[in-house]
């Protein structure tokens, strides 16, 4: 698994391809959207296919666990549901992923 969570190699995808991973930013959604959410967002890449995903990490589901929430650990976070996206293709169709309580839970235990 990646340690550098800004920008890895990911894969394979269900077509046996690897993707490139760019962490481009995040933000609390409570100021853009309205939602109680920290939102990061990513740019994925392969063989000329590009794709922008938003994964909305729910800060009342971050705030149950016993981890600091830190920008660190929130991009770590995100990019553990990104490399999950690419390996099952599911949510792929999506540009704003909403992650559930038992999804977030389940990520801050890797």
């Amino acid at each position: 698994m990646a340690e550098n969570y800004r920008n890895f190699e990911t894969g394979p995808d269900p077509f046996g391809r690897t993707w490139k991973v760019g962490f481009r930013w995040q933000q609390n959604a409570i100021s853009i959207r309205h939602a109680d959410t920290i939102d990061t967002k990513w740019d994925l890449e392969c063989e000329g296919e590009t794709h922008e995903k938003v994964v909305a990490l729910p800060l009342p589901a971050l705030m149950k666990l016993t981890h600091p929430i830190t920008d660190s650990w929130c991009m770590k976070l995100g990019g553990l549901h990104v490399t999950d996206m690419i390996a099952t293709w599911q949510d792929m169709d999506k540009t704003l992923v909403t992650l559930s309580e038992v999804e977030a839970n389940a990520l801050s235990k890797r």
